[in-house]
């Protein structure tokens, strides 16, 4: 499942779970872009519940998007994650500490007061 909601003018939140495909990740990839339209200086709130690794074909795809991906992310400045797995807390944090300018913090799914806390600070 995947759902993006522009909750302000400057905010997604973003639910995802299960596993991804390649056909599946490029209609992620779709909505995921075209809801960030307009967004500067942005934040994200992003909800990973039993999400399991992404297949060949969806990294593929994501791979092949990289372009338009750093467009995307580069209108964003912070994204907290609310995750249940270890493996996805330390991926979103390395991508953080990775790309320029944005700052990437993982909680815990019962953390979510905390979580937004942080987005608006």
């Amino acid at each position: 499942m995947f759902k993006v909601v522009k909750s302000g003018a400057n905010r997604l939140d973003i639910e995802l779970s299960g596993k991804l495909d390649g056909d599946n990740m490029k209609v992620v990839l779709d909505e995921l872009l075209s809801s960030a339209n307009g967004i500067r200086q942005g934040r994200i709130l992003y909800r990973i519940e039993d999400f399991d690794i992404p297949t060949f074909g969806a990294m593929g795809v994501e791979l092949s998007r990289l372009p338009e991906l750093f467009k995307f992310i580069r209108k964003f400045d912070r994204i907290a994650v609310l995750v249940n797995k270890k493996w996805v807390k330390k991926a979103s944090e390395i991508e953080g500490a990775l790309i320029p300018g944005l700052k990437v913090k993982a909680f815990d799914l019962d953390e979510e007061a905390e979580a937004e806390n942080w987005l608006s600070s």
